[in-house]
């Protein structure tokens, strides 16, 4: 596609365009549900908000969209009967512990969904033998450790020791995108490179009571999940569910920066998640769309972007909380069908950062009305006000024949 590298060779100089193939993610969540309605409830009931904040607390977690999330935290879960250091059951108090409390327990507990992540992306991969990983990319802003997680997949799993290594790191929730593109540019520049990408977020880790609006928005959406694929130069066998992909943009809102961002504090990390950021991203989306289109060989007709819902079948949007589905279905003009993967996985999952698109496009891979041929745009947001996304073409469709 338009924006993969042109590999010269051969006495002709014969012009030779390499491809890049994802397989479908395979995505791990941590044992300990969170029910919604129950969550709201501890945050309402906390005695340092205010009563403004607890009209914003049952404003934020009812609209949020999300019935069921997951959590690090086993210490919130119903059955737990250790010390408290987050949450004192008896009294109903949510704790505050210390920025290096939350990361030795990012570390304890990050490392393993990493670990199962990456190890069930190669296991649905038959074809392709743990020796042969060439590269091992990892993706987190929730902790921070070294040796990291990307060493401890290399040395559980038998990859080789000299495999390359990369770390994107603290970049939000857009950043298995370009982590996405990385791999493709590692595969278009050798057709033998097979990639693993794998992201683990315990975005839960720093959640706090508060009676700031930010802190509550993102109290009522983070969770916890972790996401493992394989992108490689070869394309996966007939039939088998995938995706080539085709091109990336990225796009910076302007004057947006104060509406998202994420800083390390003395009892957490701290998200600013403004009410202005769907706004924001609906006032700016066109923009990431048109960067898309120009990227895009086969999108580069599409005037303003005006025609992509019909020309685009499916779209793994970030659902960062339910106004921004909203907001980008009605700028976009897609239909109910082409976010219900995106808003299933916010039901049932959350907002896990940078894990998130992974499940909404292996939703849609998986999807039995997905095609071989049909065009999938995933996007994600973040701190910035950043948007990036990517183009991708569906193999092995699941709704092949239907």
């Amino acid at each position: 596609m338009a924006d993969k590298p042109l590999v010269l060779g051969g006495p002709t100089c014969q012009r030779v365009v390499m491809s890049a193939y994802l397989r479908v993610p395979q995505t791990v969540l941590p044992p300990t549900p969170l029910h919604q309605d129950e969550v709201r409830e501890v945050f309402a009931s906390q005695p340092d908000i205010d009563r403004r904040a607890v009209r914003i607390v049952n404003a934020s977690f009812g609209g949020s969209g999300i019935d069921t999330r997951y959590t690090a935290i086993t210490e919130l879960g119903t059955e737990f009967a250790g010390d408290a250091t987050f949450y004192d059951r008896s009294s109903n108090l949510l704790l505050s512990p210390g920025t290096s409390v939350r990361n030795e327990l990012y570390v304890r507990t990050a490392t393993p969904m990493f670990v199962e992540a990456a190890r069930q992306a190669l296991a649905a991969s038959d074809d392709i033998a743990p020796e042969e990983i060439t590269h091992v990319i990892t993706v987190s802003c929730t902790g921070f450790h070294a040796p990291g997680p990307d060493f401890a997949i290399v040395t559980e799993l038998g990859l080789r020791p000299g495999v390359e290594r990369y770390h994107f790191g603290f970049m939000g929730c857009y950043a298995s995108i370009p982590a996405l593109r990385a791999a493709a540019q590692f595969c278009h520049a050798d057709a033998e490179a097979v990639v693993l990408v794998v992201s683990a977020e315990l975005c839960t880790l720093h959640l706090r009571s508060s009676s700031d609006p930010d802190t509550i928005i993102a109290s009522s959406l983070f969770a916890d999940g972790a996401a493992g694929v394989l992108v490689t130069g070869r394309p996966p066998a007939p039939g088998v569910p995938g995706a080539e992909l085709d091109s990336f943009a990225t796009a910076i809102a302007p004057d947006s920066v104060e509406h998202m961002a994420w800083t390390i504090g003395d009892h957490g990390f701290e998200m600013i998640l403004s009410t202005a950021v769907p706004k924001v991203i609906e006032a700016n989306i066109d923009d990431a769309l048109g960067a898309l289109c120009a990227a895009d060989e086969e999108l580069t007709y599409a005037r303003d972007c005006d025609d992509l819902a019909g020309t685009v079948t499916h779209w793994a949007v970030h659902p960062g909380g339910r106004d921004i589905l909203d907001r980008v279905q009605h700028k976009v003009g897609l239909a109910d069908a082409q976010l219900d993967a995106a808003r299933e996985v916010l039901r049932t999952c959350g907002n896990m950062s940078s894990a998130t698109v992974l499940f909404v496009i292996r939703r849609i891979l998986l999807d039995g009305a997905s095609k071989t041929g049909e065009r999938l745009i995933a996007m994600a947001f973040g701190p910035g006000l950043t948007m990036e996304g990517g183009v991708m073409t569906v193999l092995g469709g699941a709704g092949d024949g239907a």
